[in-house]
């Protein structure tokens, strides 16, 4: 009697799918059913065919908050929207640390087993500079709170030889390896999370024990640290570069010209670049003894990396002295005492000794003075070069090469500025021999160069 009332609601079940179909005949077949079997189908004739039905705790497709959604969201289907799109909403917003926090409460909150906490770390970890906390050790630490806890720690050895949960280890390796590239240094709530997740023999673990062991060592290795934060205005930030770029003490930097905008009398408006240099006492004593029948040069532009940051510089320098031309001053014993400069020692060689040494020696010429401006053509440089004059009286005797590569003329930062207030470099390098500023009735004289790149 059981087999038959299963087969009979099997078939009640199949007619279920079949919208063609009334109501009325799943009827019929029940009240048939129960006049066929009064006694054992006697207590079905009163009751409702039922549907199944999922329990909510098992939902397959976590619904997505409402304030993540626009009017349009809501048409689209809710079970396609991945962590990406989460990220992407909250972006419309404002990319700050408290959307990001926010988007991280929401995974955790929305689903008690954190199903699809891999992925979403992933998503977080490569959005995480555009909300501008890749460098906030908080925040990490609020990702790796999101693995589930005393999940994935072996249990024996054979556990921690198999490499336990493979991918939620490389995801938590892969988080630590992000704050390495960042410099970030974790601390004791990072390891304590790591414990509880991964236990104490993971890979997670050793990759932090690795970190927590060289980090204090190359933490200070490097004499001049370049800051986190760079000047953002570029009068700063040319200050800072050339203080980086050079190798004496005592350079004096002086601002030949601020960034200004001025109205000519035809009433156009004109945007002046800035202008600052670098130059030493040494630098200047050596312009100074410069042969003046022999020329200089001012070349450029060079970049110079600074973080994420380019920025260029320009020199003004001098061909090398040639032999017949070469002084050799005498050796001062008392200049340095610390580190002698010259040591004559006689000492007696054995007969396997090679006597004959060969060194190359590569003279690149003297750098006299160095400069950063917004616009570097030679309209520009010509009143660095005429600043530089003050301290230098030598530059009025001296001709004046320009070698001025093909490049780029401005920092980044002053980039999106308008290309109609700046004035463009020429296109052919030119010779100008400069003269003495008290006499402002002599003309210049300029003459074209055949090569940017002649040897003089």
């Amino acid at each position: 009697m059981k087999c038959a009332r299963c087969l009979l609601q099997l078939q009640c079940l199949r007619l279920v799918g079949q919208s063609a179909r009334s109501a009325a005949q799943y009827g019929a077949l029940l009240q048939s059913a129960s006049s066929s079997q009064p006694n054992t189908l006697h207590s079905t004739q009163h009751q409702v065919l039922r549907r199944f039905h999922g329990s909510p705790a098992r939902a397959k497709d976590p619904p997505v908050p409402a304030e993540f959604l626009n009017g349009d969201d809501e048409k689209k289907d809710k079970s396609l929207v991945t962590h990406d799109d989460l990220f992407e909403q909250v972006a419309k917003e404002a990319k700050t640390k408290a959307t990001f926090n926010k988007v991280v409460d929401v995974f955790i909150k929305r689903d008690v087993r954190r199903r699809g906490h891999v992925e979403f770390i992933y998503a977080a970890l490569k959005k995480m500079p555009e909300f501008g906390v890749e460098r906030d050790l908080v925040v990490y630490n609020r990702l790796l709170d999101v693995f589930p806890k005393e999940v994935f720690v072996p249990r024996n050895f054979i556990q921690q030889m198999f490499n336990h949960y493979p991918r939620q280890q490389e995801c938590g390796v892969q988080l630590l390896e992000q704050m390495e590239n960042y410099g970030i240094m974790p601390n004791m709530e990072t390891k304590v999370l790591l414990v509880q997740i991964f236990g104490e023999k993971g890979h997670p673990m050793r990759k932090y024990q690795r970190i927590m062991y060289w980090f204090p060592k190359f933490k200070h290795v490097n004499p001049f640290p370049v800051p986190q934060q760079l000047p953002e205005d570029p009068v700063d930030l040319a200050r800072f570069s050339l203080n980086r770029i050079a190798n004496d003490r005592s350079s004096e930097i002086t601002v030949y010209q601020l960034a200004c905008t001025d109205i000519t009398e035809s009433g156009e408006q004109i945007t002046l670049p800035h202008i600052v240099g670098i130059q030493s006492p040494s630098q200047v004593e050596l312009l100074a003894k410069h042969n003046p029948s022999r020329p200089v040069f001012v070349e450029g532009p060079f970049p110079l990396w600074l973080r994420k940051k380019c920025v260029y510089y320009y020199v003004l320098r001098a061909d090398p002295t040639p032999p017949e031309e070469k002084v050799e001053e005498p050796y001062d014993p008392e200049r340095c005492l610390d580190y002698p400069l010259q040591l004559d020692l006689d000492l007696d060689r054995d007969l396997g000794d090679e006597e004959s040494l060969d060194v190359e020696e590569l003279d690149e010429g003297s750098v006299f003075a160095m400069c950063m401006t917004s616009q570097g053509d030679q309209t520009v440089l010509n009143q660095w070069v005429s600043g530089l004059q003050e301290n230098n009286p030598i530059l009025g005797r001296v001709p004046t090469l320009f070698r001025l590569d093909a490049g780029p003329r401005e920092l980044q930062e002053a980039a999106d500025t308008d290309s109609a207030h700046h004035h463009g470099p020429e296109p052919e390098t030119q010779t100008e021999e400069r003269r003495p500023q008290e006499d402002p009735d002599v003309t210049v004289e300029e003459e074209p160069r055949t090569s940017q790149r002649m040897k003089q």
